[in-house]
């Protein structure tokens, strides 16, 4: 019987919007041009799951390292007087 290797779990910091479509358009500011949107918000995070592996397939063990070096991701909100 041969196994199956063990599939890595990697985090991708994901930013999603609501377009003035309605769509909801979500972006993974650390791959360099991997977008998709979506009607919900469900199916816009499965779409930019699919977009974040396609983005990833050449050059996995490369992102795989990156990903693991990297100290974090964090979103904030900041209060601007205007």
């Amino acid at each position: 019987m041969v196994s199956k290797a063990a599939k890595e779990i990697l985090q991708f910091p994901v930013l999603i919007e609501k377009g003035e479509d309605g769509f909801f358009v979500a972006e993974c500011p650390v791959l360099q041009g991997c977008l998709t949107q979506g009607k919900t918000i469900n199916e816009t995070l499965k779409n930019i799951r699919e977009a974040i592996e396609l983005c990833i397939e050449d050059n996995k063990d490369e992102i795989r390292s990156q990903m693991k070096m990297s100290k974090g991701f964090g979103f904030y909100m900041v209060d601007v007087k205007v």
